[in-house]
């Protein structure tokens, strides 16, 4: 079976590639528990040294992944480059502190010796999205390697070139074969190969449905798994917020990555005594957004991945607009363009709306007024959802009281919420469960083992 890949920004088909047979997935999965034995009696030192030569090898070839990520998805060409170095740092990150995350901890107790010791499972499958195609993927990739683990990845099936770009980074900077390889598999195959008993724990990152398919699958299997799903961040803006400062950071945290983020700002809930003000130079700054090729550095603003998403966004926004919401900025699709959706902000928002209810994965905003702190926390928690969430104030003890507060994995004060290396990441409600990232997310895929000597 074949598969098509359209430029978003084109609309024009790019590349074409075929799908694995059942006798090549066999030949991988076969490939990837032989090279687990010998990968995962390789010293931290060793394991180390291959994972910086990778990020070297992402620096020097990420004109060429940029292209691919642009091609593919259409992420802006300084996002793309941005994403690259991010996914380097990360590997340098792993390889400079996986030793202290995995050293046996001492237990004191009233045997001879006690302690936890860190062990490799084995294979790792990974489903992985298509909004941040190298990120989503090293994320995972760089605490696996070091941990000992081997891994195969499915990749979203827009972003197949940026996929075998991460294998060919991946093995010319030293990774052993069967370390790591790519499927390119469809969801039925990918069930398949998350039943085989080779398939020691599967991490995922995409919808919630297909974190309700793949988690009820390995709870089948009794595999481990981590899901990082949807999310629909509260911006919480309070009455003593310094206005210039919040609302670049909403536009940013909004529109990047034309909106497809799943930690993004979404519902912005701003108490009253601010609202005019801040809507006022939202919607200014948001409109100053340009749409345009993702390939000249004048875009700020991209097209979506797909038109059908474009146009899926298109139906919740005017659904929003037909129960009630006011349409300050945009709100049609691009004129002329495949999967072209301009910034878009909705004000008034209420529940029962699909911006207030669903999360809106693209370039729209959701404003939601409120009269005080206790109802902006309310509101915000007002959610299936529980990824990240944002408050923005003068006073830091008072945000951070709310952000206590705040039904969710990550909660930030006077900053955007992002995915960091040095902090566990991971969502809580419908948003998931599970940890990537930091020591948290490197103990996921590994045998906490207590060892005690009487």
């Amino acid at each position: 079976m074949t598969a098509d890949i359209i430029n978003p920004a084109t609309g024009q088909v790019t590349y074409r590639h075929e799908l694995l047979t059942a006798t090549e997935v066999e030949q991988r999965l076969a490939a990837a528990a032989e090279a687990f034995p010998a990968w995962s009696a390789r010293s931290l030192q060793e394991r180390g040294a291959i994972l910086r030569a990778i990020a070297a090898q992402l620096r020097q070839r990420r004109g060429d992944i940029q292209q691919a990520m642009t091609t593919e998805m259409g992420k802006l060409k300084g996002e793309a480059l941005g994403e690259i170095d991010k996914c380097a740092e990360a590997c340098e990150f792993y390889a400079d502190h996986a030793a202290d995350y995995l050293t046996p901890q001492l237990i004191d107790t009233e045997a001879q010796r006690s302690y936890v010791r860190y062990e490799p499972i084995g294979c790792v499958f990974a489903v992985m999205p298509w909004n941040f195609p190298i990120w989503q993927v090293f994320r995972f990739l760089a605490p696996a390697f070091m941990a000992g683990n081997v891994a195969l990845l499915k990749h979203a099936s827009n972003v197949p070139q940026c996929a075998d770009l991460i294998l060919a980074v991946c093995r010319d900077g030293g990774l052993p074969e069967g370390v790591f390889d790519v499927l390119h598999i469809d969801n039925d195959q990918a069930a398949e190969v998350l039943r085989d008993k080779r398939v020691k724990a599967v991490t995922l990152t995409g919808s919630e449905r297909a974190g309700r398919s793949i988690a009820a699958n390995a709870g089948d299997q009794l595999k481990k798994c981590v899901m990082e799903l949807g999310g629909s961040d509260a911006f919480v803006v309070l009455d003593d917020a310094d206005l210039d400062k919040t609302v670049a950071a909403a536009v940013k945290s909004r529109f990047d990555n034309s909106g497809q983020t799943c930690i993004a700002a979404k519902r912005f809930i701003v108490v009253d005594a601010i609202a005019d003000a801040f809507v006022e130079k939202f919607v200014a700054a948001a409109g100053k957004r340009v749409y345009g090729d993702p390939q000249d550095e004048k875009t700020t603003l991209a097209p979506m991945a797909r038109a059908d998403l474009r146009d899926e966004l298109h139906k919740q926004v005017q659904d929003s607009i037909a129960k009630g919401a006011t349409l300050l900025l945009g709100g049609e699709p691009v004129a002329g363009s495949h999967a072209g959706y301009p910034a878009t902000i909705l004000d008034n928002v209420t529940p029962g709306m699909p911006a207030y209810d669903e999360e809106l994965f693209g370039p729209a905003a959701a404003i939601l007024r409120v009269s005080d702190d206790a109802e902006a926390l309310r509101v915000a928690n007002d959610t299936t959802f529980g990824l990240g969430g944002s408050v923005w104030t003068s006073d830091a003890a008072r945000g951070e009281a709310i952000a206590q507060q705040l039904e969710c994995g990550a909660a930030f004060v006077n900053a955007i919420v992002k995915s960091d290396v040095r902090l566990p990441f991971g969502g809580s409600k419908r948003s998931g469960f599970g940890r990537e990232l930091a020591e948290h997310g490197i103990h996921e895929f590994m045998n906490i083992k207590t060892v005690y000597v009487a």
